[in-house]
């Protein structure tokens, strides 16, 4: 569907973007993620045709005309981050100003409209001034609106951004139903918990490189300490650092006084192993337990604890 090649976006001496290639398939609904500054809203603009890139392609589906042609865009559905509304339009005239745009007939933009007004729920507001809805109904009727010319690629960035918990939820619901519609999706975020919820597939960026991307249960198996492992020892520490250093796909992560925290991709067969070694080399264990990576574990650890 989305396919990004040797992207870069330079400002001067800076590098916002640096020689990104990705491809999304159709259907995915893909989490982009990043601490601030990484280069994904760079990225999305381009995309989107926003922004001029110093160098590479982007091509959707079989179109591979030029980045912010009229062809493009109108593959694409867009909900940025800030997003404008206009004063003194009821939600059905913003709709048809936006059908508008697109060169859309005003009978097809009239049924859309109430389609998709149903579909996020705002079917009572029809009739109701944009500017004085909540944040959450304006950003649920930013996903109509990008809907309607039934873009192939959908793009929100920080979509819960500002959003209160009962409104998140919403969103999150939306989304979930899109996609199991077929829609490709693309989401910038910084709720970690709810990509993890949400996406079929990721990508994490750092200082305008990609480190790493594809379906989440491939990302996490690809990543060695994809698990945090605690072990509990009540003496024979040194004896139980020298065993784990000896081990493949172990990296300690911290030690304490009466603790090793260790990430690990070890089988649980390879993990019974090293435990009984260190019983048999008198190890005394007061107990472990192997904590399941996480979204976060993976970031923390591809991004060097950066900041998000």
């Amino acid at each position: 569907m989305l396919y990004i090649n040797d992207l870069t976006k330079n400002y001067g001496s800076f590098t916002a973007v640096n020689h990104l290639s990705l491809h999304i398939p159709a259907g995915d609904l893909f989490g982009f993620m990043g601490p601030n500054g990484a280069g994904k809203t760079t990225t999305i603009r381009i995309v989107c045709g926003l922004l001029r890139a110093s160098s590479g392609q982007v091509r959707i589906g079989n179109t591979s005309a030029a980045v912010g042609s009229r062809e493009m865009k109108r593959l694409i559905g867009y909900v940025p981050d800030f997003f404008g509304v206009y004063d003194n339009l009821k939600v059905r005239e913003y709709m048809d100003l936006y059908g508008s745009m697109y060169g859309m007939y005003s009978r097809d933009i009239a049924r859309l409209t109430d389609d998709l007004l149903e579909l996020v729920n705002l079917s009572d507001k029809k009739e109701v001034y944009v500017d004085t809805l909540s944040r959450g109904m304006k950003q649920r009727l930013c996903v109509a609106r990008a809907l309607l010319h039934n873009p192939s690629l959908l793009i929100l960035d920080e979509p819960s951004s500002g959003l209160d918990p009962r409104a998140r939820v919403e969103m999150k619901e939306l989304l979930k139903n899109l996609h199991s519609m077929g829609k490709t999706i693309v989401i910038s975020s910084h709720i970690l918990s709810e990509l993890s919820e949400m996406c079929n597939s990721i990508g994490i960026m750092n200082r305008g490189q990609l480190l790493i991307a594809g379906r989440i249960e491939d990302v996490m198996g690809q990543i060695g300490g994809g698990n945090r492992m605690h072990i509990q020892i009540a003496s024979g520490m040194e004896t139980a650092l020298r065993i784990l250093k000896e081990q493949a796909g172990i990296k300690i992560e911290s030690v304490r006084e009466n603790e090793i925290l260790i990430l690990s991709n070890c089988t649980d067969q390879e993990i019974n192993g090293f435990i009984g070694l260190m019983i048999q080399s008198q190890v005394i264990l007061t107990g472990f337990y192997k904590e399941e990576g996480s979204l976060e574990t993976l970031f923390m650890q591809l991004t060097g604890g950066s900041a998000q």
